[in-house]
């Protein structure tokens, strides 16, 4: 798909401004040539539950959550791997890309509509989407241009601070719980699940996940002396009540292959990658003490039945030998896995979230342990894990996939084991255990929680590292000058081909840019 950047969309509505009437012959007499507010919505929604699964290929290797088995370190998913980034590449922007142009114009058109139609329920999903855009897309890259994104007047576009981008998520969390929660004007369950293929139209739905993306951006300010954990948890409490309330989307697999889960073996997105070192300690026992069991739900055995993970430090798979190496995400060896049933997210139909139950007791638990409420945190965390197990078993179900399903006595078991649930928990328990919920599909929020946590940071209670066992690369980019990556840069094909004089102007054309510490993580 051609990617076009909002510089060259003001171009082209210039050119066509001059051309009016000579484009009017192209009126199309057998078709719209325009389409009522509702229908606008679908394609946004699946690219904002898809967009954070292309760029998790690459973010998921700062996370270490995989490792690319290429050989060459200098093939572009081992540069990140690396902590670095691709010159002259897009990778890594496919965020960048939906937000500005395959939302962009249309998401402002379908709220300038529902507005109009005071479809007030409509008109506050567009701002909860518009509030996504922004979250995601300053959560990866910083500043980034809000105020000019869509002034057909200019051909270059200013940045704005990520202090701003904040204010104004907030503003748009704000007013679409507002508007979420009208019934009257033209508010219409059936009309907005015309375009609404996740809650069929249900606002009350999109209430809570509002109430859970306030959350998530108000604990995003956890070095901040203005962070409110009671904000946090009260915002937790008024989103998803139970798995039940998770944002999925479904991928039909009616058209191949645009709508066959991104991290199925068709798409073959993955199918290099393998689960790292990194989260099978998380999960074999090694940081915990005890065998997680969603491990043999999760992840993949070698051919020999022994769960291993790559070491990034080591191109490709280093020593192992064939019946060592791990098996691919689907569960099978080598590229094997095309038309058989998957494991896990890994599936042609498996759901993807956006948001779940789990991730949001993990952000009340670190929340509640912040401002001193043991117990509130130990209630959220257990029902993080337990909300997460379930999680695990639903999404090996969404197309009869290989893995194992978890038994009620495993999890009973599980959950009864102090070393996961003590009586005391701990930051490096919290945040641990969400990084396992996430795996997989919460790349964006993962990142955020390590770069908030610089990384390697040591819970200060139990002497512990808040991420067990996390350890950056020995061998770092070239261009990072040693520092860890904080950031990614802006869109290769928009940014630093059209919009250099302002990429200047925030210190973007420099080497080591990558490598500035966000604004939101600082205190």
């Amino acid at each position: 798909m051609k990617k076009t950047h909002a510089a060259i969309l003001v171009g082209l509505l210039t050119v066509s401004n001059g051309c009016s009437d000579y484009l009017d012959v192209n009126t199309n007499p057998n078709a719209p040539q325009t389409v009522t507010a509702n229908l606008y919505l679908p394609p946004m929604l699946h690219w904002m539950v898809t967009a954070p699964q292309f760029d998790g290929r690459f973010v998921g290797h700062y996370t270490q959550e995989w490792y690319s088995t290429a050989t060459a370190l200098a093939t572009p998913e081992l540069t990140w791997a690396r902590m670095g980034y691709d010159p002259a590449n897009d990778n890594g922007a496919e965020q960048w890309r939906d937000v500005y142009w395959s939302l962009g114009q249309n998401l402002i058109d379908m709220n300038t509509k529902a507005e109009a139609e005071q479809r007030w329920d409509l008109l506050g999903v567009g701002q909860l989407l518009k509030a996504w855009g922004w979250q995601a897309l300053t959560d990866l890259h910083g500043e980034i241009i809000i105020k000019e994104a869509v002034d057909q007047s200019r051909t270059a576009f200013d940045y704005d601070t990520q202090e701003f981008a904040y204010q104004e998520i907030s503003r748009l969390l704000d007013s679409a719980i507002v508007l979420l929660q009208k019934n009257d004007g033209a508010v219409d369950q059936a009309y907005l699940a015309k375009g609404d293929k996740i809650y069929n139209g249900d606002r009350t739905k999109w209430l809570k996940v509002a109430y859970g993306m306030r959350a998530m951006m108000l604990n995003h300010y956890s070095n901040k002396a203005v962070y409110s954990p009671a904000a946090v948890i009260a915002d937790v409490d008024r989103s998803f009540a139970s798995n039940a309330d998770d944002l999925l989307l479904t991928y039909p697999n009616a058209n191949p292959f645009d709508d066959y889960n991104f991290w199925g073996r068709s798409r073959n997105n993955i199918t290099a990658y393998r689960q790292t070192v990194f989260i099978l300690n998380l999960m074999n026992g090694n940081q915990f003490g005890v065998e997680d069991v969603r491990m043999r739900s999760m992840l993949s055995p070698s051919p020999d039945g022994a769960f291993r993970g790559l070491d990034p430090n080591v191109a490709g798979f280093g020593a192992l030998t064939t019946t060592q190496q791990p098996n691919n995400f689907f569960g099978y060896a080598g590229t094997g896995g095309l038309n058989l049933p998957g494991r896990y997210l890994f599936d042609d139909k498996a759901k993807i979230p956006l948001m779940t139950y789990a991730q949001l007791q993990f952000i009340k638990a670190e929340a509640a342990l912040k401002m001193g409420d043991q117990a509130t945190a130990l209630a959220a965390y257990t029902k993080g894990v337990s909300s997460s197990i379930d999680f695990v078993n639903a999404r090996n179900l969404d197309n009869n996939q290989a893995a194992p399903q978890i038994t009620l006595a495993q999890k009973t078991a599980f959950l009864a084991n102090p070393l996961i649930v003590p009586a005391t928990i701990t930051m490096s328990h919290i945040m641990s255990q969400k990084y396992i919920a996430q795996w997989g599909w919460g790349h964006n929020e993962a990142w955020m929680d390590m770069r908030r946590y610089h990384y390697t940071d040591v819970d200060p209670v139990s002497g512990t590292q808040i991420f067990r066992g996390f350890t950056p690369p020995t061998t770092l980019y070239g261009d990072n000058g040693g520092k860890l990556v904080q950031r990614i840069r802006p869109r290769y094909n928009s940014e630093y081909v059209w919009n250099v004089a302002s990429l200047d102007v925030i210190g973007g054309l420099a080497l080591d840019y990558h490598t500035k510490p966000l604004w939101i993580t600082q205190p």
